[in-house]
C-alpha cells in the first residue's frame, strides 16, 4: 500500500446545498424551463487518457481524462444555465492511483478532482466496495456530494456509509428529486468479507416507495442507478411516477437516449471516454420535450490551466515513475473474448505455474482490457488486473473436475482453463457431454485428488464460477497482479497464441 499526500495551494471551498420543496424557489410550474443533464458512469480510476482502443489506426489516438471531462462540463456551464452532473457509479478500480491513500482513503485523491469538477451526486458502485467498507466510508467523507443509494443498507435496514436515499435539488425553479440504486446481485460482484452485513434490498420495491415519498415535492424524478441497462429497462417498465433513468453498470454507450414505457434512459459507457449530456424541458410537471447524445473525450491542446490540471499532472508523474517500466516485450496483440484467448490462457498459466498446480482457473470478465503488441508496461498490466485478488490453492477430484468442464458450458461467466484439455459433445436437447478430458496430458482419474488455482475472489464465487463449493482453500500472499507480473518478466518476450483447450463437437 503506497501513501500519498498533498498540499494544495489555496483553500478548497466546494458546498453542496439540499433543497426541499418548503426552501425551494417559486416558480410558474407551467412555464417550460430546459434542464441540461451531464452524466458519467463507470470511469474506473480512468483520470488520464488512454488509447481509443476500437480504433483501427497506428498509432491510436488517446481518450478520455479528467482534464478534457472538465473543460467539457465547463465550457457547457458557461452557456447553458441549469446544469446538473451526476456520476452512476465504479469511480474506483482500473489505474494505480486508487492503490494511494489521500485523506485516509486509498483510491481518495480521485474524489477530491471531482470535487473540484463539481458534481452534484453520485450513485454507489459495485467496484467502490473493492478494498473495504471502511475505505468505501472514507471516500464517502472526501467527497463533497451526497452518494446516493437508497437500497444499500445492514442488517438492520439502516443506512450504513452515510449513504442517502434521495435529495431534491433545484434547477431554475424546477425541482428535482434523484435517488441512488445499487444492483441486487452485488454479493456476487465483490469479495464476501467486504460485503459483510451489507444488505441490497428490490430496487424495484424501493424506488417505487421513494418515489411515492418524493412525488408531491418534486417536479422532476430521476434514478440514478448502478444496475445495467437491462435491470434499468425492467425498472422503467414496472415503476410508476419515474422520469429518467441516469445508469451505469453495463459499461453500455447509448449514443442517444431509450425510451421505456416513457422513461428516458441515459447511459455512458466507461473509462472516461465519454460525457453524456441530456437536455429535457419540463412543464406543468412532465418531460415535454428531450434530446440526449454522447461528447466523446477527444483531449484537445492548449486548455487552460486549472487546480484539476496541476493535480492530475502531479498524480500522473508520481505513477508514471513507478509503473511505467517496460516489464515484457508483447509480440502478438492480447484480446479477451469467451472461453479460450491468449491473454486469459497466459494468465491461467501463470496461477497455475506460480501454485505448482494441476490446474487453474481464470474468469473471463476479471480480465479487464486488452493489450496491443508491443511494450508491456506495468501499467497497462495493472489495467488488465486491476483487483487486488490473492493466488488460492484448493484440491478438487477428477470427478469434480469432470463437473466444472460440463458446468462451464452453461454458465453464465466464463472460464479459462490451464492443465485441462476437453472434448465435449453437444447433445441435440443443446446440453453437453464429455468425450474427453485430459489433466496434464493424462487422462483423467476420477478418484484422484488435483490440485488447482485460482483467485480469492472466485473461490468466495465458487458456485457461480465452478458449480461447487470449494473445501479447505489456502490463501497465499501474492496477489494475481504480482503472480503475471513476475510471470511477464520471466518471459521476456511473449508471442503465445489461443489453444483449443476446450473443444465442441457435434
Amino acid at each position: 500500500m503506497l501513501s500519498y499526500s498533498l498540499r494544495l495551494n489555496c483553500v478548497l471551498l466546494v458546498s453542496f446545498v439540499t433543497v426541499s420543496c418548503s426552501t425551494a424557489q417559486q416558480h410558474d410550474a407551467s412555464q417550460a424551463t430546459t434542464i441540461t443533464i451531464l452524466h458519467t458512469n463507470d470511469m474506473h480510476a480512468s483520470f488520464v487518457p488512454h488509447e481509443a482502443t476500437w480504433m483501427r489506426e497506428t498509432p491510436k489516438p488517446m481518450v478520455g481524462g479528467f482534464k478534457e471531462l472538465e473543460f467539457k462540463i465547463d465550457s457547457i456551464r458557461r452557456v447553458k444555465p441549469h446544469v446538473l452532473l451526476l456520476d452512476a457509479g465504479d469511480v474506483m478500480t482500473g489505474n494505480p492511483i486508487t492503490d494511494r491513500v489521500y485523506k485516509g482513503a486509498e483510491g481518495g485523491i480521485l474524489f477530491e478532482m471531482m470535487n473540484l469538477i463539481k458534481y452534484d451526486a453520485w450513485a454507489i458502485g459495485n467496484h467502490e466496495f473493492d478494498i473495504s467498507q471502511e475505505n468505501l466510508k472514507a471516500l464517502i467523507r472526501i467527497a463533497r456530494f451526497p452518494a446516493l443509494s437508497a437500497n444499500l443498507v445492514n442488517d438492520k435496514g439502516e443506512l450504513p456509509f452515510n449513504n442517502r436515499e434521495y435529495i431534491i435539488v433545484n434547477k431554475g425553479g424546477i425541482r428535482i428529486g434523484i435517488f441512488g440504486l445499487i444492483l441486487q446481485s452485488l454479493a456476487g460482484m465483490v469479495l464476501p468479507d467486504n460485503v459483510k452485513g451489507v444488505r441490497v434490498l428490490s430496487p424495484v420495491e424501493t424506488a417505487q416507495k421513494v418515489i411515492d415519498k418524493i412525488s408531491a415535492e418534486t417536479d422532476l424524478i430521476i434514478a440514478l442507478t448502478h444496475q445495467g441497462a437491462d435491470n434499468d429497462s425492467v425498472l422503467a417498465a414496472t415503476v410508476r411516477g419515474l422520469d429518467i433513468i441516469v445508469g451505469g453498470h453495463s459499461h453500455t454507450r447509448l449514443t442517444k437516449p431509450k425510451v421505456v414505457n416513457d422513461v428516458v434512459i441515459v447511459q455512458a459507457g466507461r473509462y472516461c471516454e465519454n460525457l453524456g449530456e441530456l437536455e429535457v424541458t419540463v412543464e406543468n410537471g412532465k418531460i415535454t420535450k428531450f434530446n440526449g447524445k454522447l461528447i466523446q473525450l477527444w483531449p484537445g491542446e492548449n486548455r487552460p490551466a486549472t487546480q484539476l490540471s496541476a493535480l492530475v499532472d502531479s498524480m500522473q508523474r508520481e505513477i508514471e515513475t513507478e509503473y511505467n517500466e517496460v516489464i515484457a516485450h508483447l509480440a502478438v496483440d492480447w484480446t479477451r473474448q469467451r472461453g479460450d484467448s491468449n491473454i486469459g490462457q497466459f494468465i491461467a498459466d501463470a496461477q497455475r505455474e506460480a501454485a505448482l498446480a494441476d490446474v487453474a482457473f481464470m474468469n473471463v470478465s476479471g480480465i479487464r482490457s486488452n493489450v496491443s503488441a508491443g511494450p508491456l508496461t506495468k501499467q497497462t498490466l495493472f489495467q488488465v488486473l486491476p483487483f487486488r485478488n490473492m493466488l488460492t490453492t484448493f484440491q478438487l477430484s477428477g470427478k469434480q473436475l469432470k463437473k466444472v468442464v460440463l458446468h462451464s458450458m452453461k454458465a453464465e461467466e466464463s472460464l479459462v482453463f490451464s492443465g485441462i484439455e476437453a472434448t465435449l459433445r453437444k447433445l441435440p436437447n443443446g446440453t453437453f457431454e464429455l468425450a474427453s478430458i485430459r489433466i496434464g496430458g493424462k487422462p483423467v482419474d476420477d478418484e484422484r485428488m488435483y490440485s488447482c488455482a485460482m483467485s480469492d475472489f472466485m473461490v468466495g464465487q465458487a458456485k457461480k464460477y465452478l458449480g461447487l463449493e470449494i473445501d479447505k482453500p489456502i490463501y497465499s500472499k501474492h496477489t494475481i497482479f504480482n503472480v503475471i507480473e513476475n510471470a511477464a518478466r520471466k518471459a521476456k518476450t511473449i508471442a503465445n497464441v489461443t489453444e483449443k483447450r476446450i473443444q465442441i463437437i457435434q
